[in-house]
């Protein structure tokens, strides 16, 4: 097998499963169409670091990467668009609404399928296209209920994101004119011809386009102030949907941003490129952490801790070095993961108890035992509590901040950090350990759909939480070398 048959693999099956979906009138059929696309792409996305290792593979016309960045967040994005496939057939099935389900799952495969997609992309302006149809695909599922609150988030969010990404396009416009003074009009408009040539464009265009690009993908990202979209689409879109806005689409679009901070590497303009990005990370983590202090609403709540995430990520990129950069996309496989695990729990505690809010949701670890257990843990896991992953990628990012001469905002991130800790887990003391009863007519029993991905996230959080193998080590150090991360 090579990395080509792994690409067909990746694309096809999504595709596939999305044209069985849409065109069956049968939900079954529709949700297995889907659910066995998701575990095809997964099989072929997870070889993809293997391939990656020993050097980059560049397809269909230098269209398509498959290299150490590319591969390792399509391996992200295929987890959880595999686990939140699984999580869907349960969940969507309480909603009620069969007849809406093939549509449903033919847009959710159609969304795993361009999320798989942009990551991969080497060609600047088609990847804007690839983040654009993610945005032109996921805007139906958000405003899938059709309620009026979720009508609302679904056009705040297409407006946003769209006036963002058109700063990106116009910073990707700034980058091939600063190539034409030594490429020419006309050249190879991929990331490596790029990043080449950032040494001889001016610094002043390099810097521009750079900055348009972490406002325009950033706003994708979530980052703030760019974010106001996020916790309405998150809290309004049905809960396997927001696990794949947060652990799928929010890392393709971070990949944008990442890829025109390598450029600014290569050019005079990279350390205030890397000042830049470490303070929209600590500006994010801070808006976040202030939110989640006061939030009232279950699946906002986890709107928020993505928007702290993004800022964490965008911190260990920013600290680059070895340790920020290998910190932040061990960060991105964790975040993926336990973000699905929380969004998964939130949509299974408002299906039964009939709220979104905190504040009506009690006793939760009494009624639901089995999935309440998973989902304290991964709501421990999230806040970056040892003995999970997350501690372990923040940990190493704080040691970037050190390396990499941003001690004052490893400190400040640290402080943020604390803070988040103790408001998300009291929140959580309220919906576990204040006594309550249950205000819902659902069943109590929640379907082994929600209950099994759950548990298969938490698996991989608690063993990387113990053990980081020295093949992720080597991987994320060659990755931080071929972004320029790593002075040569």
């Amino acid at each position: 097998m090579t990395a080509s048959d792994c690409l067909v693999a990746l694309f096809a099956a999504p595709a596939l499963g999305a044209a069985i979906a849409a065109g069956s009138r049968h939900p079954r059929v529709a949700e297995a169409a889907n659910l066995i696309g998701s575990l095809i792409a997964l099989a072929a996305a997870l070889p993809l670091p293997f391939f990656a290792a020993y050097g980059d593979t560049v397809l269909l016309g230098d269209y398509l990467i498959v290299d150490r960045l590319s591969a390792w967040v399509s391996v992200c994005t295929a987890l959880v668009y595999c686990l939140s496939s699984l999580f869907a057939i349960g969940y969507m099935r309480t909603l009620g609404e069969d007849a809406k389900l093939p549509t449903f799952y033919g847009l959710f495969a159609l969304f795993g399928w361009t999320t798989l997609l942009a990551p991969l992309v080497n060609n600047v302006g088609v990847y804007w296209i690839a983040i654009e149809l993610t945005t032109l695909v996921s805007t139906f599922l958000v405003a899938f209920e059709r309620t009026p609150e979720s009508m609302e988030a679904a056009w705040k969010y297409i407006m946003i994101v769209s006036a963002g990404i058109s700063l990106a396009l116009l910073g990707t416009v700034l980058i091939y004119w600063a190539g034409t003074f030594s490429l020419g009009p006309s050249y190879a408009l991929d990331w490596a011809t790029l990043t080449a040539a950032a040494p001889r464009m001016s610094p002043a265009l390099v810097m521009l386009a750079f900055l348009l690009a972490l406002v325009g993908y950033g706003t994708k990202v979530g980052l703030v102030p760019m974010h106001t979209w996020l916790p309405d689409a998150h809290a309004e879109a049905p809960a396997p949907v927001s696990a794949m806005l947060s652990g799928a689409l929010l890392n393709a679009a971070m990949v944008g941003v990442v890829r025109f901070l390598a450029i600014a590497n290569a050019s005079p303009v990279a350390r205030e490129a890397h000042v830049a990005m470490v303070l929209f990370g600590l500006v994010s983590l801070a808006v976040a952490a202030f939110f989640i202090v006061r939030q009232e609403r279950v699946k906002r709540l986890m709107a928020y801790s993505s928007v702290e995430h993004m800022g964490v990520i965008a911190l260990g990129f920013g600290f680059g070095g070895a340790f920020g950069t290998a910190g932040a996309l061990f960060h991105m496989l964790g975040h993926s993961l336990n973000k699905g695990l929380m969004f998964f729990g939130a949509g299974a505690a408002m299906r039964s108890y009939g709220t979104t809010e905190i504040a009506r949701i009690r006793d939760f670890g009494r009624h639901f035992p089995r999935i309440g257990a998973l989902w304290l843990a991964g709501a421990v896991a999230i806040t970056g509590a040892p003995v999970f992953a997350l501690f372990f990628s923040e940990f190493v990012i704080l040691l970037g901040g050190f390396d990499q001469r941003f001690a004052w905002a490893a400190y400040l991130m640290a402080a943020l950090l604390i803070l988040v800790f103790i408001a998300f887990l009291n929140h959580f003391r309220i919906m576990f350990h204040e006594p309550g009863e249950a205000e819902t007519d659902a069943p109590a029993r929640i379907s082994a759909w929600c209950v099994t991905p759950m548990a298969i996230a938490l698996v991989p959080l608690l063993v990387f939480g113990f053990w980081w193998p020295s093949a992720f080590w080597n991987y994320f150090e060659a990755a931080a070398h071929a972004l320029g991360m790593v002075a040569s």
